[in-house]
């Protein structure tokens, strides 16, 4: 895996549970990243997206807090601040549904808790090394959802990768 200097980034948590967002806090300063902001507020989180430069967004999904709802705000709401702002979703939904639900609203990542401190590092590395443009297609924002490119898709729809 290649390493990384992660010393001049800015990452907003938004994690429901204290424990949790204290350990992924201190996980990032183990990496050396001077500033992170953690809330378990997501009109909090937004407030800081607006008012601050930031780099990275890790957020939690799950009952009491709508990571999704958030989400869909970074994207598509008018007073976003940064829309391609990559958003990496952590939480403890686990189904294929979940992990779509996720695509479709714009997320970047996707990591399933418990997560360790070499998944979290791998999927920051993933973000800068794959980055992937943003397209908006219908009410979709987001990353472009095709990661690779399918040489037996020859459709009309087929999308030039370039």
């Amino acid at each position: 895996m290649q390493s990384y200097n992660l010393t001049k980034l800015s990452l907003l948590v938004l994690e429901k549970h204290l424990l949790i967002r204290d350990l992924l806090t201190e996980v990032f300063r183990e990496f050396g990243v001077p500033t992170v902001m953690s809330t378990p507020d997501p009109k909090i989180a937004w407030d800081m997206l607006q008012q601050f430069p930031l780099d990275l967004i890790l957020s939690d999904w799950c009952p009491g807090l709508d990571g999704m709802a958030f989400l869909e705000r970074v994207r598509q709401g008018p007073d976003s601040r940064n829309p391609f702002i990559p958003v990496i979703v952590c939480t403890a939904n686990t189904e294929y549904a979940h992990v779509c639900t996720a695509r479709d609203a714009g997320m970047t990542d996707y990591l399933t808790k418990p997560v360790s401190a070499k998944t979290i590092y791998s999927r920051i590395c993933a973000v800068i090394e794959n980055h992937r443009p943003f397209v908006h297609v219908g009410d979709f924002f987001g990353p472009n959802r095709r990661r690779h490119a399918d040489p037996m898709f020859g459709g009309v729809e087929r999308r030039l990768h370039g």
